[in-house]
Parts: structure tokens; sequence; C-alpha cells
């Protein structure tokens, strides 16, 4: 029931019959309207002269209704199933086209350090002035062995690790370049090139090769970018720089 426009007619004593003869409809439309059922636009217009009020005093559902909140920001700019279904020229181009910031937050990050190109393309941005840093697990420490028992790899995991400080011993050597390890437990492997994120959430029992990717681009400071890269300043606080 409408009680608002219920009252209103009343108070203007306005019958049903002199609703529907002033606005043209039939009086089983006024019926329903009282009932409950807005009316169109145009009706809606008259009706409100008729009793002296505004539409949004009969029908302040319509009012919340046309509240629109502002449009928003697009940070998811592609998902991707797996870190394997990530194309490789997408790592490529985002670590290429980077001017200030490279970071990198795995647990081993080994399809990176064995990929020649990309590991050309961070030195090339090292040496154009961007900032690399590259926060690896700590083959000793207690969170990559837990890893690599959910995981259910054991020692394997510490290996990869290894391996990719070694592909990355020559990179270290490059100005603007560094390297720490962690012993962190990771939520999520991250990658970032400037205001570019690539985000490898981790999912318990699952390689991070297999959990999904997803594609953000940080628009303001406290979206969702803005969160992954608070994270990642956090493990890099607490890490150690590789001797």
């Amino acid at each position: 029931m409408n009680d608002l426009l219920r009252r209103a007619l009343a108070d203007a004593h306005l019958a049903e019959a002199d609703v529907a003869a002033r606005v043209g409809v039939d009086p089983k439309t006024v019926h329903r309207w009282l009932a409950g059922r807005v009316p169109y636009a145009r009706h809606r217009d008259r009706i409100a002269a008729l009793v002296g009020r505004d539409e949004a005093d009969l029908w302040p559902q319509l009012a919340v209704s046309t509240v629109r909140a502002d449009p928003p920001v697009i940070e998811v700019l592609a998902t991707y199933p797996h870190r394997w279904a990530v194309p490789r020229p997408v790592w490529q181009q985002i670590f290429q086209n980077a001017r200030d910031e490279i970071g990198i937050l795995a647990y081993a990050g080994l399809f990176l350090a064995e990929d020649m190109g990309i590991l050309r393309a961070l030195a090339e941005s090292a040496r154009s002035g961007a900032r690399v840093r590259i926060l690896l697990g700590d083959p000793d420490g207690t969170c990559v062995a837990a890893r690599g028992s959910d995981e259910g790899v054991g020692e394997s995991m510490a290996a990869k690790i290894r391996n990719a400080l070694v592909h990355y011993r020559a990179l270290s050597e490059v100005d603007g370049v560094e390297i720490r390890l962690h012993d962190t437990v990771l939520y999520n492997s991250i990658y970032r090139a400037d205001d570019d994120l690539l985000i490898n959430p981790h999912a318990y029992g699952i390689a991070a090769s297999h959990a999904p990717v997803l594609h953000l681009r940080r628009a303001a400071d406290g979206d969702m970018g803005s969160t992954y890269l608070e994270s990642f300043e956090r493990v890099w606080a607490s890490a150690v720089s590789i001797e």
C-alpha cells in the first residue's frame, strides 16, 4: 500500500474517481497506484501537482533508485585461469615498459629467472633508471619448507630457489637491482612494473603455476593495487639482502 499517496489524496479531499478524471485514467488504475504500483512519470507529475507535493514525498523509493555512485575505476585489466596461461609477451611487455619501479615477490619465480629475454628486460630497465627489487623465499627458511610440504614437493621448493638465485646472480651486479630473501608466508606472488601488477594468488596444495593471475592497474592510493603494493613493502622491509 502507498499510504503516503493515500494520505495526500485525503488531505487534498480527492477521491479515486476525482484523480482518475483529472489525470485521464481509469479509476481501477488509481486503485492500483494506491495499492503500491508506481505510475508512469507523466502521471506522477500530474498527481503531485494535484496534491501540492513533490514526487519524492509520494514515491520516496524513486529518489533512492536515482542516486548513482561514481563510475568504478577499472582496475582489473585481465584474468588468467593459471599463471602458465599468461602469455609470455605480457611478462615481457610490462617489464620492458617499466620506467620507475619493478618488483618481484615470490618464493622461487624460477620461470622468470630461466627466461633470458626477461632477465635482459629487467637489466635494461634498471640501466634506464628503474629500481628493480627481487624478493625470493629464503631456501633455509621455515616458510619455504612449509610451502614445499603443502605442495607435496618437499625439498624441491628450496632447490628451485637456489637455482633461481644462480640465474639472478649476474643481474644482481647491475646497478639499480637488489635481491633479498624473505621468510614470510606468501598469500600471493606479486609482479610489479610501475602501476601494472600481475597478482598470483596462492591456493593451498596447488603450485603457483597452476593458480590464477589477475592483471591489475593501480589507479589511486587506497585502491586494490595499492593494497598489494603495501604488502610488498612490508615483506621487503623484513627481508635480508643476499651477499
